[in-house]
């Protein structure tokens, strides 16, 4: 297998999994067992996009744009809060979903918080470097050789 798609299945492929994750569970509609109060539904919308925040930096972190860190959290936070406005539009459309703009901002932090966790992680700490034998188990960050 070659550089390139190495790339691609490690970085870019779970990301488009996971955006394809978000867009079905938002094609259903509202589930039952998710209480319908303000926190519940926030949270889930928080760490949902925290999530995503992450494997979008994850994955923009393998092209040029890796040599500004802040630009690339600016942009990975840009396009994880954009997807998610895009998935607020798509349940407006969804019988028995409507779009929320309190979604909308639960999806902003939680993307800048995944963000943010990824460049601590990774960038500032080296975490998985940092511990021996977990660099092998926890191939999350991007490591240039």
């Amino acid at each position: 297998m070659n550089k390139k798609s190495k790339i691609f299945l490690y970085y870019w492929l779970p990301l488009l999994l996971y955006c394809l994750l978000i867009y079905s569970l938002s094609s259903n509609k509202y589930p039952a067992h998710v209480p319908k109060i303000f926190s519940a539904d926030k949270l889930m919308h928080f760490f949902a996009y925290t999530f995503l925040g992450l494997l979008v930096i994850r994955a923009l972190s393998t092209i040029r744009l890796k040599e500004n860190m802040a630009f690339l959290m600016i942009i990975s936070i840009f396009l994880s809060t954009l997807y998610g406005i895009s998935d607020e539009i798509h349940q407006y459309f969804v019988p028995y979903r409507c779009a929320d703009i309190k979604d909308i901002f639960a999806n902003l932090l939680g993307s800048s918080f995944g963000v943010y966790l990824y460049y601590l992680l990774c960038v500032k700490y080296s975490f998985p470097s940092s511990i021996p034998g977990l660099t092998i188990l926890f191939k999350f960050c991007k490591k240039d050789k």
